[in-house]
């Protein structure tokens, strides 16, 4: 029962802010740079296939992002890249870095309205140092009880999650844009998931099968969930 929800998470990038588009953007101008051997379309398929070979040496985040781009500008080029396109690589991952936060709409409002009713944590993937420096940027952290960025987000990394929240899955609540990361690990866990849908989203995290489940709550915006909890 939606009663029993004593502790909500929240996934952070296109959640709370806005963070695909800027690297959609970023790969964009990326396959620009490849277009001497490349079109568009072949040069993004390359790249997502670097990414993904890597992603269990280098997790996500911008930095694995750039070392990607890098090696695939090495590969498609056969090393003849000269080192200005690589400099042009590395200003992509620095303007990333250093990208405004911008909140999304009602996002503040919504945890200004949970707060002290209900235990607050962030529970996010991605690069440490990124992830704390954007939720610095936010003004959100005062909002929360507990964050955890984390490497990956399956069934074990919330069983973890949940332990150290010494919090039963009947308790927690996981809302997200993701349902790959943000959802189906958390009904794996009997425990309550909302799903807010974000207008674009990495491939990698792409699921296109209906998901049906009794504690699943489909929102149109992060406000309504307190309607639902209501």
């Amino acid at each position: 029962m939606r009663t029993h929800i004593k502790t909500i998470a929240f996934d952070a990038d296109d959640t709370l802010w806005v963070n695909e588009p800027y690297f959609q953007e970023a790969e964009n101008r990326f396959c620009e740079l490849l277009a001497t051997w490349l079109p568009p379309e072949a040069a993004s398929q390359e790249l997502f296939n670097t990414e993904m070979k890597n992603l269990h040496l280098y997790g996500y985040g911008i930095k694995g992002v750039i070392l990607c781009m890098i090696e695939t500008l090495t590969r498609v080029s056969n090393g003849t890249a000269q080192l200005h396109l690589i400099n042009q690589v590395l200003e992509l991952g620095q303007e990333l870095l250093n990208k405004p936060i911008e909140l999304l709409q009602g996002v503040e409002e919504t945890l200004e309205a949970l707060h002290g009713k209900y235990r607050l944590v962030i529970a996010t993937k991605g690069d440490l140092l990124d992830q704390e420096r954007k939720l610095t940027k936010s003004g959100l952290q005062d909002y929360f009880h507990h964050i955890e960025i984390m490497s990956n987000k399956q069934v074990t990394n919330y069983q973890k999650l949940l332990k150290h929240l010494d919090c039963s899955p009947a308790n927690f609540l996981m809302l997200g844009n993701s349902v790959k990361s943000d959802i189906l690990p958390v009904l794996a866990l009997e425990a309550f998931a909302g799903h807010i849908p974000f207008h674009t989203t990495w491939k990698h995290e792409l699921h296109e099968e209906k998901v049906e489940h009794p504690n699943l709550i489909s929102l149109n915006n992060i406000a309504d969930i307190i309607k639902h909890l209501d």
